[in-house]
């Protein structure tokens, strides 16, 4: 398996001040957005929490042509939005576009005591956000919630850092309903765990703890049973670009995978890799 790195130094999608998921909408791959953080536009946040993660818009005609709207005035959500839990981070946005509304769900969490959960907000436009409630709370910290639609019903595959699985949710009644439907993988820590759908295969890409080192594993069914590749780890302690940063998109049929920049910083920046050949061998 092959990476033909593009960097893209201003590839930032909705962001937490840094980057994450791509918007699926009517069954085509459009942008989600991010953006970098700005002094001016945060001016009015408490600067008195050490890391401030917002989360912005950023729009353009493709993942590699973006810019802020000009009616934006971002951050559009931050965690003073979050009404119903205690939290000063809101990171890893995921957007799911219907015919009427789009919904981001994303991390809602208290830094200090590394709790929190599963926010949703709506918008109209997706550009106006309002934020509606938690949807996912456990007695564990989630994160990084991956929402995607599959065969007519929404899954989440949100990351459970303390725990030692993937985990699988589906919603009951989307979207502010969720259930746990079961572990994807077992036995070890799977940090941001991502998954896409290509050449009738699914793929999972996750991170060791460390960021440092990536995984991969496939399915024939989104259920499971799940095998690690033969050459995994595929990106070995690296951490420029070994962490996902968000949802993969194909384009004109190629494949591309977002990978986080988190040396010497997390979150510097985000590359996105053309995947030239991907098999089970």
């Amino acid at each position: 398996m092959k990476h033909a790195i593009v960097v893209l130094t201003s590839f930032f999608l909705a962001l937490e001040v840094s980057v994450y998921g791509l918007l699926p909408l009517d069954n085509q791959i459009l942008p989600g957005d991010t953006l970098q953080q700005d002094s001016q536009q945060l001016s009015k946040i408490d600067t008195s929490v050490k890391n401030i993660w917002t989360i912005g818009i950023y729009t353009g005609t493709s993942p590699f042509q973006l810019s802020p709207p000009a009616n934006v005035r971002n951050p559009v959500l931050t965690a003073a939005d979050v009404s119903d839990l205690n939290v000063d981070i809101v990171a890893h946005p995921f957007m799911i576009g219907t015919n009427s509304l789009y919904y981001m769900f994303f991390t809602a969490k208290d830094e200090k005591t590394d709790k929190g959960g599963i926010g949703m907000a709506e918008s109209k436009n997706g550009i106006d956000w309002k934020y509606k409630l938690v949807v996912i709370h456990e007695p564990f910290v989630l994160a990084y919630p991956y929402a995607f639609k599959w065969q007519n019903d929404y899954y989440m595959i949100p990351e459970a850092h303390t725990e030692t699985s993937v985990r699988l949710y589906k919603a009951i009644e989307f979207p502010d309903k969720w259930k746990y439907e079961g572990d994807l993988l077992t036995g070890d820590q799977f940090f941001v765990p991502t998954v896409v759908r290509y050449k009738e295969m699914w793929w999972m890409f996750t991170v060791r703890p460390g960021n440092e080192t990536l995984r991969l594993f496939y399915a024939f069914d989104l259920k499971g049973p799940w095998t690690e590749h033969p050459q995994s780890p595929i990106v070995k302690k690296d951490l420029n670009i070994a962490r996902p940063a968000g949802r993969p998109f194909v384009i004109d049929g190629i494949l591309y995978r977002l990978g986080m920049d988190c040396y010497p910083t997390y979150g510097k920046q985000v590359h996105a890799f053309q995947i030239m050949d991907i098999s089970t061998k």
